[in-house]
């Protein structure tokens, strides 16, 4: 139970990635140039999936939706990271906090349900090609994005919800760079048990439902292309579900690192590290990774860069 002695909190101050001056201006720069490159792949990426009617596919109706959620989450986080990075007071109001954790589950959570949905998509692309416009539909893809935002938003508004319950006595420092449920955790002055239950459970329902899906698609693509007679369709088969698996992992790992361990203080540090792939690093790789793989959207990159210099 809380001090009835304490000062409930309208603020809080992050600790930020670093108190070294000698390290700010790097990674200032450094999560600036990353934070840039982020906004651009992924509406770079949007833009021409909208211009490139050979593109009009679900496979790239799901990965418009990803980089839409990439700059979302991202956007959630790095602008008010980059501003405290120079400051020695790195403070945040109490709605604030709140509406950053909301806006960052909502999004966060999305994202693995999409993953989980472009995997099937793959599944579907392969295992049954005659099939494939008729099982993904519109109807299905629209349905299957608004089911990850549906997911976002049930689970953002339980953590949300949970974190109202509790008191904190200022002032006080979270040891992190952004508001999440973890740190809020150790610093709170009323019993965290319920809040780190929920943690447990939502989160990992959530992983554990959608790496479930994940892996059953590709099972049963593994399955397919071993009955492929080409070696070329194998080829083929493998580099279409490359970059997503590449997504998939880096995300996966750092995300499970970071909420299904205990909390404790000591254990802050390491899942700050964590906090830094899936919040800062991979929305500025998905791009990359779609791109620079994929044959169709380089086909379809130089065929509007050769309509804009014919016009």
């Amino acid at each position: 139970m809380a001090d009835e002695n304490c000062t409930e909190v309208t603020q809080f101050t992050y600790s930020g990635l670093t108190e070294h001056p000698q390290l700010k201006p790097m990674l200032f720069a450094l999560f600036l140039g990353t934070y840039i490159l982020t906004l651009a792949g992924n509406l770079g990426l949007i833009a021409l999936i909208r211009v490139s009617p050979q593109l009009y596919t679900p496979m790239y109706f799901f990965l418009g939706n990803l980089s839409f959620l990439d700059i979302c989450y991202s956007s959630t986080i790095s602008p008010k990271m980059l501003l405290d990075l120079p400051r020695e007071n790195k403070a945040i109001s109490f709605a604030g906090c709140l509406s950053q954790f909301y806006f960052y589950a909502v999004f966060a959570t999305a994202e693995i349900y999409l993953l989980a949905a472009m995997a099937y998509d793959r599944y579907v692309a392969i295992s049954k090609p005659l099939l494939y416009e008729i099982v993904m539909s519109p109807g299905t893809c629209t349905s299957l994005v608004a089911g990850s935002y549906l997911a976002g938003l049930l689970n953002a508004i339980v953590h949300t919800s949970a974190l109202l319950r509790l008191s904190f006595c200022g002032p006080l420092v979270i040891n992190n760079f952004y508001c999440d449920g973890p740190p809020l955790f150790v610093v709170a002055s009323t019993d965290t048990r319920l809040n780190e239950g929920l943690m447990f459970v939502f989160v990992g329902f959530n992983m554990m439902t959608t790496n479930l899906l994940i892996l059953t698609s590709y099972a049963c693509i593994v399955v397919a292309v071993g009955r492929m007679g080409s070696a070329a369709g194998r080829r083929k088969a493998f580099s279409t579900c490359a970059s997503h698996l590449a997504a998939v992992i880096i995300f996966y790992v750092s995300a499970t690192f970071n909420y299904l361990q205990p909390t404790s203080s000591h254990s802050l540090e390491s899942k700050k590290i964590a906090s830094i792939f899936y919040t800062i690093i991979v929305p500025m790789l998905n791009p990359m990774i779609y791109s620079l793989r994929n044959t169709e959207v380089k086909h379809a990159l130089s065929s509007f860069i050769r309509r804009k210099m014919d016009f």
